[in-house]
């Protein structure tokens, strides 16, 4: 079938909308046609740096759409059903999966092609690297079954597609990572749209104070509409020494969502003794932060915990959120700053570059 997809060709260059070949699913593959998919500034570190994707790639993780076809080993979906794809790939059957951990799952590959296979996708003939098992930068995607859930509830499409990564990140790593208890205090470095997914899990936990920090004065009021309690914009006082004021001392949990050294280090400062600075944040490959094992860790007794993707067990989350919002008690309509075409991709990505956006969302293909 053939797909009007936005493809990378090499580091650092632009996306060109081209049209590729999507291959017929086999086995528990389904094919969705998309309706809404999200700009991430995931897909923007892959595309820049080299995290070992081979390209030319097609990129896209943020996906909402409709099963047009569905493989023989299908037993999840059938054709019709409305669909949210995640980029937490598990095989559902490994040590890890039979625990509910499918976040931490042993053997992803399986949710691909195997060697041999023909390829998914393919431009002029030649194969296309799907990213994170779903390239959802296209017309249509096709996806394992695994990668797809269905929401319990009728939420639209921008919002929908959504709720597989910025959302089901940010209150997943409030939810599964740190474990917030009602009336415990938050910090959030980063008011973009996985911080402010962290803000709404906050809320949603009960934390009695959620502190934010961005370099932004329109995106930290715009925290407030999430659940922020304070904020505090940090191009113009010390982050650490208001959080500090602010809640008499420090945070229980502190949350870092932009991946940068300074503000890792400022959330690790910013938590009290016993306190837990998580870091969700992508980075480079190789980067590294230094830290005082004994004053920071020992000392303190502190936790510091990577979180990808929330350490979310997709099939229970999604549905959760969207019941959430059908509720009126998860706040999805403000993530969305603009929808735009496919052929605007890369203005897309300029704003969100700029700090100037929460979400841009391709609505038409």
């Amino acid at each position: 079938m053939k797909s009007k997809a936005a493809v990378i060709e090499e580091l650092g260059a632009p996306f060109v909308v081209k049209e590729i070949e999507v291959a017929d699913p086999i086995g528990a593959e389904v094919l969705v046609k998309t309706s809404a998919v999200g700009l991430c500034a995931s897909d923007m570190h892959v595309a820049q740096d080299d995290y070992g994707f081979p390209l030319p790639a097609v990129f896209g993780h943020e996906l909402a759409g409709v099963v047009t076809a569905v493989g023989p080993d299908v037993t999840e979906f059938q054709i019709g059903d409305r669909v949210v794809g995640s980029l937490v790939q598990f095989c559902g059957r490994c040590a890890n999966c039979r625990r509910g951990r499918v976040h931490l799952c042993l053997r992803q590959e399986e949710t691909l092609r195997a060697q041999g296979e023909p390829p998914r996708l393919t431009l002029d003939g030649e194969p296309l690297t799907q990213v994170f098992g779903l390239g959802a930068f296209s017309e249509y995607a096709l996806v394992h079954q695994n990668q797809l859930v269905t929401p319990t509830v009728d939420v639209p499409a921008p919002q929908s597609a959504l709720l597989g990564c910025s959302v089901l990140t940010g209150v997943g790593s409030v939810f599964n990572a740190a474990r917030v208890q009602p009336g415990e205090s938050v910090a959030v470095f980063g008011a973009g749209g996985v911080g402010l997914n962290v803000v709404s899990g906050a809320r949603l936990a009960g934390a009695a104070q959620i502190v934010v920090v961005d370099l932004s004065d329109e995106k930290l009021e715009l925290s407030r509409t999430f659940g922020a309690t304070d904020v505090v914009n940090s191009s113009s006082e010390d982050a650490v020494a208001r959080i500090r004021e602010l809640t008499g001392g420090g945070v229980d949990h502190a949350f870092e969502v932009i991946g940068l050294a300074v503000t890792q280090k400022q959330a690790m400062a910013a938590t009290v003794p016993g306190g837990g600075a998580y870091f969700i944040g992508i980075v480079p490959p190789g980067r590294e932060l230094p830290v005082d094992v004994f004053q920071d860790l020992l000392i303190k007794q502190a936790r510091v915990q990577g979180v990808y993707l929330g350490a979310s067990n997709t099939k229970h989350l999604i549905p959760m959120l969207a019941q959430f919002y059908g509720e009126g008690r998860l706040n999805l309509d403000d993530l969305i700053s603009q929808t735009i075409a496919l052929e605007d991709i890369n203005a897309g990505y300029d704003a969100l570059r700029s700090g100037t956006v929460a979400r841009s969302v391709v609505t038409s293909f």
